[in-house]
């Protein structure tokens, strides 16, 4: 049987309220209970400011590969957000992550002299960074991407990718296409069915996608975690969970066998 990525989940998905009633623990031991191989941990279901104690509980489930930042990595005039970037790896240390995802946030035409800052803040990081496509224009386009990535490897600093395969429905972007463009970067992948709503597009299961989740898949290396991040939802939530977690193992298993 041929090994498969990390199945992970991104904890949004259970839901902001249900996450802040219970608290990202408990989602996280119910995750392992379901047979998902690790959590993201949100950054913006964390306290604010993170309370140590929340963080070490987090830790001491073992189960956290992924530290998921709200903050951009530039700030809307172009400037890097050094304080964004030192908060963030601080977080993702307490809790042991392995990787920090963060967007690029305001990163423009200016923004290319401060790549040499976050190479050295990075030189001696605890964790691995992973650039996700967000929902924002200037931070989540297939174009966007490519500018700041050109830009990174130009400087000598090479970050994967954390590819969303939602987020660009969001921007009217086509994720096969991206997918084309980006997947030899990709570090990290988010898994999710959407759907298309007369406003707009949504986080779906994906047996229930209108948008085809197994194509956009296949374009995207096997051999990185991919994680759910799509509404988990149920009266028997550690049933349905066991069984999204099997139904994205089994395509990962399938595009094993196939490859």
């Amino acid at each position: 049987m041929p090994d498969v990525p990390p199945i992970l989940i991104s904890l949004t998905a259970f839901g902001a309220a249900e996450v802040k009633r219970h608290g990202q623990r408990y989602f996280a031991e119910l995750s392992r209970a379901a047979g998902a191989d690790g959590v993201e941990v949100r950054g913006e279901l964390l306290a604010v400011p993170p309370a140590a104690s929340e963080l070490a509980a987090l830790r001491a489930t073992g189960n956290v590969r992924v530290y998921s930042s709200p903050e951009g990595l530039w700030a809307a005039d172009g400037t890097l957000d050094a304080g964004a970037l030192h908060r963030a790896l601080g977080i993702a240390d307490q809790l042991g992550a392995a990787r920090l995802k963060m967007s690029i946030g305001g990163f423009g035409a200016g923004s290319a002299a401060s790549l040499r800052d976050l190479q050295n803040t990075l030189a001696d990081a605890p964790c691995e960074l992973v650039i996700e496509n967000d929902q924002t224009p200037a931070a989540g386009t297939v174009a966007a991407l490519r500018r700041f990535f050109a830009a990174a490897d130009g400087a000598g600093l090479a970050l994967p990718m954390t590819f969303d395969m939602g987020n660009w429905h969001t921007l009217g972007e086509c994720p096969l296409q991206a997918a084309a463009v980006f997947a030899t970067r990709v570090g990290y992948v988010h898994a999710k069915g959407m759907h298309r709503r007369p406003d707009q597009w949504v986080a779906v299961p994906l047996a229930e996608s209108s948008a085809p989740w197994r194509a956009v898949l296949r374009g995207l290396p096997v051999d990185v975690p991919w994680a759910i991040e799509y509404p988990l939802v149920g009266d028997d939530l550690p049933a349905v969970t066991r069984r999204e977690v099997n139904l994205l193992r089994a395509a990962a298993r399938l595009q094993k066998e196939t490859a």
